[in-house]
C-alpha cells in the first residue's frame, strides 16, 4: 500500500471516531435535558404542594407562624382561600366568646351577691312561734303520729340564708326533763329570707291522752341551724308518747323549708 493510501486511511477513521464522538456527546446531551424534564416535574408538583397546603409551613417561616398563634397559621389555606368566611368566622367566634365571659362575670357577681355576699340567720335575728291557728294545730286523736309547725321569722333588717336542721330541745316544767328530738331522714334545703319573711319546719309528733308513759313539754329550745344560741318558745299542745330512749321514736324534728 502506497503512502498516500495509507494517510487517506487514517484520515478517514479519524472523521468517523470524531462523528461517534459527536453523535454520543449529542445523545448524551438530550439524556440530560431528558432527565431534567423529569425531575422538574415532580418540582411543580411540589410547589403546588406548598400553594395548596401551605408546604412553606414546614419551613422555618411555619415554625414561626405556629408559635406565634397555631390558630391563625394552622391553616392559611383557610384564611387566604376564604378570606371573608374566615375572618366573619373569627370574629363571631371572639365575639361570642366574649359574650359568653360577659355573661359568666355576670353570673358569677349574682352568685356572690346572691350566696357569699348573704349571711346565714342568726338566732339573735330570727323569731321562733309554733304556728297555732286552726290547721296548724296537731290532731290529739291520730294514730300515731300528727305534725306541729314552727314558724322562723326574720326579724331583722338585713337578708339573711337558713337551711338545715334545726335542733329542738323539749323540756319540762322545771327544765329537769329534757328531750333532744331526734332528725328524720329528709333531704335538708335552704331559704333566702328578707326582712320579715318566714319560713318553717315541722315535728312529727306521737301524741297520747293515758295517764303512764307519756312526755309533757312545757317548753322548746329552738336551735336554728349553724347556731349555738337557741330561742325558747313555749310547748301549746298536749303530752307526748315518752320516747326518750326509742331508736326510733315517732316524735322528730324534720328540715327548714
Amino acid at each position: 500500500m502506497s503512502a498516500n493510501t495509507t494517510a487517506r486511511t487514517a484520515r478517514r477513521r479519524t472523521l468517523r471516531v470524531a462523528a461517534a464522538a459527536l453523535t454520543a456527546a449529542a445523545a448524551l446531551s438530550l439524556t440530560a435535558c431528558s432527565g431534567s424534564d423529569t425531575t422538574g416535574k415532580p418540582a411543580d408538583q411540589t410547589d403546588t404542594g406548598v400553594a395548596a397546603g401551605s408546604g412553606g409551613a414546614g419551613s422555618s417561616e411555619s415554625g414561626g407562624a405556629g408559635s406565634s398563634g397555631s390558630g391563625g397559621a394552622g391553616s392559611s389555606t383557610g384564611a387566604q382561600g376564604s378570606d371573608a368566611k374566615g375572618s366573619s368566622g373569627a370574629k363571631a367566634g371572639t365575639t361570642a366568646g366574649a359574650a359568653g365571659r360577659q355573661t359568666g362575670g355576670a353570673n358569677a357577681a349574682g352568685g356572690g351577691g346572691a350566696g357569699s355576699g348573704v349571711e346565714r340567720c342568726h338566732s339573735s335575728g330570727l323569731k321562733a312561734a309554733f304556728a297555732t291557728g286552726e290547721d296548724a294545730a296537731p290532731d290529739p286523736n291520730a294514730g300515731g303520729s300528727t305534725t306541729t309547725s314552727v314558724v322562723l321569722t326574720n326579724k331583722g333588717s338585713r337578708t339573711c340564708k337558713i337551711g338545715g336542721f334545726p335542733g329542738v330541745d323539749l323540756k319540762s316544767e322545771n327544765g329537769g326533763e329534757r328531750w333532744s328530738l331526734a332528725r328524720s331522714s329528709a333531704k335538708p334545703g335552704s331559704i333566702t329570707l328578707g326582712p320579715g319573711d318566714s319560713t318553717d319546719f315541722t315535728i312529727n309528733v306521737a301524741m297520747t291522752k293515758e295517764d303512764k308513759g307519756f312526755y309533757q313539754p312545757a317548753w322548746a329550745d329552738i336551735t336554728p341551724p349553724n347556731e349555738t344560741k337557741s330561742i325558747t318558745i313555749k310547748w301549746p299542745w298536749g303530752t307526748l308518747v315518752d320516747q326518750r330512749s326509742a331508736t326510733h321514736p315517732a316524735t322528730f324534728v324534720n328540715p327548714i323549708g
